[in-house]
């Protein structure tokens, strides 16, 4: 892993003038080289995608369907290798990183299903009014045309692929964008689309320096973006391209609520464990970990010290090693300002249960309680292992609490109550809400996204083609109804 690594344009290798090194953020290191791409070999994948949007759109299914198959099986085939190397740039656990690869590879399967049955339209009767008499109306969906994808780094695999297959599976052409962290793993799917016989200028991957990005963004061709990242990057993006159609995954500050019936010791010692492992899991550089526990005053003075005593007991470490929980963040940098963000927290008054130190780029799983509101703990997304606890009183407190935040990605609930289920569902202001259990799941065909800040559009391959396409009607005249 220490070769320089060529990208891809409009399905085959290329490489620019310019490269630039991938390091790992556990020990320095140097991963791998990265080609950059000319401003001319941009505008070479741009164009030839744009070239090839008819030709891709009326591109059999079955053809669609087989490289997205032939994908998943090679993820499969690779996951030690892919899970290695997303560990190495991205320095999350070994044994995250494979639970990563083999999401992509229900990813890919399911956009090989979609690609075979996506239609989006149906057949309505037009003779319900005089003058639609002999008529009858057709609809089916068609792409909007070519995909600018741009990818974070925090999943550098499974984020590529939420881009990448609905694309392909909905005959769009897409131009990828991987993170500059983390491009590695985003060249890996170039290897395996290559093996495909998709039409050439049907995809690139290109690590676009961000500098160069919005030359890019606002070219006139691409008129699909579909951006996962920061808040600010995200609407700075949709600003600038107000006609475009834009879906933003943006993130959030995921609440876990653990309500008075979650009361028993097994499931308090549940709530704790599923806490503490989702607040940490990928150095809590998830837009669904979990930053803020709202426990009812009932369950409170139990559920804290099980909560601490399970985050004590996450191991942190070297990502290689199979036994680690929880790796360093993506950089240093990162780490500083998680580190900044607690001793302000704990500046103005917050208390330290546990955690609130850092080593280079790793900071340790923390536990706060007495958040003060107007701290930057408080208000934004941490992407870092920081969670805090929270005592309210009573369920209307409590989903208060969860609607307290500008986010609005996802929320878990701990009840047994089936009416308090629904109850939640219509209160909370989020784009999914977890019964018993904490926002951190996701599976990987539903709707994904979110509410307020958190976003605009779903990802989900079924749900992220619907972005990628638009119906058109079909009225057929003189027919014998």
């Amino acid at each position: 892993m220490t070769s320089t690594h060529a990208f891809w344009l409009a399905g085959r290798q290329a490489t620019g003038e310019a490269a630039f090194d991938v390091t790992s953020p556990w020990d320095g290191s140097r991963v791998g080289a990265v080609s950059l791409p000319t401003d001319a070999q941009v505008e070479e994948a741009v164009a030839a995608a744009y070239a090839v949007r008819d030709e891709f759109a009326a591109t059999p299914a079955h053809v669609r369907a087989a490289a997205l198959d032939h994908v998943s099986r090679r993820l499969a085939e690779r996951t030690e290798e892919i899970a290695r190397l997303i560990s190495a740039e991205n320095g999350k656990p070994v044994k995250w990183a494979r639970g990563e690869v083999g999401r992509a590879v229900s990813v890919f399967r399911f956009a090989a299903e979609e690609a075979r049955r996506f239609n989006g339209g149906d057949a309505q009767r037009l003779d319900t009014d005089a003058g639609g008499q002999g008529r009858l109306a057709l609809t089916r969906r068609f792409p909007k045309g070519v995909v600018l994808g741009i990818a974070p780094f925090n999943f550098p695999l499974n984020l590529c692929a939420h881009k990448i297959a609905p694309a392909i599976a909905a005959g769009a052409p897409i131009i990828l964008k991987p993170a500059p962290a983390t491009p590695l793993s985003g060249l890996i799917l170039g290897e395996l689309l290559a093996e495909t016989e998709l039409p050439s200028g049907s995809w690139s991957i290109l690590p676009v320096p961000n500098d160069k990005m919005p030359a890019l963004v606002q070219d006139e061709r691409l008129p699909v973006i579909s951006f996962t990242g920061s808040e600010t990057v995200g609407y700075a993006i949709m600003d600038s391209v107000p006609r475009k159609h834009c879906t933003l995954e943006l993130g959030g500050n995921g609440a876990a609520v653990v309500l008075a019936d979650w009361a028993s010791d097994a499931d308090l010692d549940r709530a704790a464990q599923r806490i503490a492992t989702f607040s940490n899991y990928q150095g809590g550089q998830s837009c669904i970990s979990v930053q803020r526990v709202i426990a009812d005053a009932a369950v409170y003075d139990r559920l804290l010290p099980r909560v601490v005593a399970a985050v004590e007991a996450q191991v942190t470490g070297d990502p290689n090693d199979d036994a680690t929980d929880v790796g360093p963040l993506v950089s240093e940098a990162a780490a500083e300002r998680v580190e900044a963000w607690v001793r302000e927290a704990v500046d103005a008054g917050a208390t330290l249960h546990t955690g609130g130190k850092r080593d280079g780029a790793t900071y340790a799983p923390t536990v706060l309680t007495g958040l003060p509101a107007d701290v930057t703990l408080a208000r934004e997304e941490v992407f870092g292992p920081v969670l805090s606890v929270q005592k309210v009183d009573g369920e209307a407190e409590a989903f208060a609490a969860v609607n307290d935040s500008k986010y609005g990605l996802q929320a878990g609930v701990f009840t047994h109550d089936l009416q308090t289920a629904f109850r939640a569902h219509r209160a909370l202001e989020v784009g999914g809400v977890v019964i018993g259990d904490v926002p951190s799941y996701r599976a990987d065909q539903m709707p994904y996204g979110g509410a307020k800040q958190s976003g605009v559009g779903r990802e989900g391959v079924r749900f992220a083609m619907d972005d990628y396409t638009y119906e058109r009607v079909l009225v057929l005249t003189d027919l014998a109804l």
